[in-house]
């Protein structure tokens, strides 16, 4: 996937770590997990000993996978639970950033709460606050949350921890789609960044050990 161009299309199972992908805050290796081999991400014990809203919370804590992404879809298999240190406020936190700037200044990314998923049944608000979509370094979560309380960037939907979930993005300009083991769980049509070509993240942020396998990369 490599310098993935655009009008093409990239799978990897990611079994291992891709030719050219960079880690950033995160920890990376090959495991085998509820029946395939997936990559496990975390944060370094650096990023999360950190300050919040600095080191993690919202920042470019992910595997950057190399591409000439502006629009398109992209597909993996997650699967998230909380770490053995997690803070309170964790809910296994993971998912895709794309439009990955090279100096890191700017991306968007969408993210899973599982523990946040209607199979925990947890308390509202949470049960809202499944899927998250922000944009960094301007609009993260909680600035969002704040200026648009009808939580138009955040949603609830039907997962939980431990288990393979389905997150396929479809972006196009300003506009993003959102699915969720083929269910439609948001539709934005005004995403708070410019378009802009970049790469593609495998995201996690605190308290989160994730895995990822089958990374779909289509663009146009």
């Amino acid at each position: 996937m490599n310098d993935l161009k655009p009008n093409s299309t990239a799978v990897r199972a990611l079994e291992n770590l891709p030719a050219g992908a960079s880690l950033n805050s995160v920890t990376a290796e090959s495991v085998s997990v509820a029946g395939r081999q997936a990559l496990r991400i975390e944060l370094t014990a650096a990023a999360a000993s950190g300050v919040p809203g600095i080191d993690y919370i919202d920042q470019p804590t992910f595997v950057l996978i190399p591409a000439d992404f502006e629009n398109g879809t992209v597909e993996v298999d997650v699967l998230s639970r909380l770490s053995a240190n997690a803070p309170d406020f964790a809910r296994a936190f993971a998912g895709l950033a794309y439009r990955i700037t090279d100096s890191l200044d700017s991306f968007e990314a969408v993210y899973i709460r599982p523990l946040n998923g209607a199979k925990v049944d947890p308390p509202g608000p949470r049960i809202d606050r499944a899927v998250q979509y922000f944009a960094y370094p301007e609009w993260k979560y909680e600035r969002l949350r704040e200026e648009y309380p009808d939580g138009r960037y955040e949603s609830g939907a039907d997962i939980g921890p431990d288990e393979w979930i389905r997150l396929r993005i479809e972006v196009q300009d300003r506009s993003l789609r959102v699915m969720i083991d083929g269910t439609k769980i948001l539709d934005l049509t005004e995403t708070k960044a410019q378009p802009a070509r970049g790469s593609v993240g495998l995201f996690v942020d605190i308290g989160t050990v994730a895995f990822f396998s089958n990374l779909s990369v289509a663009t146009t």
